[in-house]
């Protein structure tokens, strides 16, 4: 797939159908997830695939727990029910009640530098994490950059087995998606440019 159109037409995708996804496929789209850039050269990435179905329900149910805190009861619900969001809100209640039914979720994690996680940390594996995703959408395959499991962290990272040095950072559930792929709704890219300075802009 050319790049420009894996990239036009990647979009989140939270309603995935339960088929097995391939070895090879997953090999790949990992595989392209660590040539992303790292600072220094460091590559203080690990990812976790999970496929075990017992293990998928559980981290469903810390998902679930932490969208029922964020998004039912919690202070974001009235932005999210908003009639522009409906879509999305949908969507994303879609996956909070049916994240284990993916067929394989990757858990995206960095080591820590020092004590805690710096303010910095995410351009050490967020590029990491979109590459993975670019890869997964040549390849026909759907996924969406979730964190609400990280109201959890400690409990995943107990049923995971991941030391104390370690945090994780992004949660990917991937599948074939049921949903179909296409642009992105986005605002004009004139609208979020500026030229030189803040605020002025140009037209194409």
């Amino acid at each position: 797939m050319d790049m420009f159109e894996a990239i036009g037409t990647q979009r989140a995708m939270r309603r995935l159908k339960p088929d097995p996804i391939s070895d090879e496929d997953i090999w790949k789209i990992l595989d392209a997830a660590i040539k992303a850039p790292s600072g220094s050269n460091r590559q203080p990435w690990n990812f976790i695939v999970v496929r075990d179905a017992e293990t998928k329900r559980k981290i469903g149910e810390y998902y679930l727990d932490a969208w029922n805190k964020a998004y039912v009861s919690g202070p974001v619900q009235a932005a999210l029910r908003e009639p522009r969001m409906a879509g999305v809100y949908r969507s994303a209640e879609h996956l909070a009640h049916h994240l284990a039914e993916a067929p394989v979720l990757i858990i995206a994690t960095i080591r820590k530098d020092g004590a805690s996680i710096s303010p910095t940390a995410g351009a050490s594996i967020y590029p990491a994490v979109q590459n993975l995703m670019l890869a997964a959408r040549a390849l026909g395959l759907g996924t969406t950059l979730t964190t609400l499991h990280k109201f959890h962290e400690e409990e995943v990272k107990q049923l995971l087995g991941i030391p104390e040095e370690v945090e994780t950072m992004a949660l990917i559930p991937l599948g074939k998606p049921k949903g179909r792929f296409g642009p992105p709704t986005r605002l004009p890219v004139e609208k979020v440019v500026y030229w030189e300075k803040w605020d002025e802009r140009r037209e194409r």
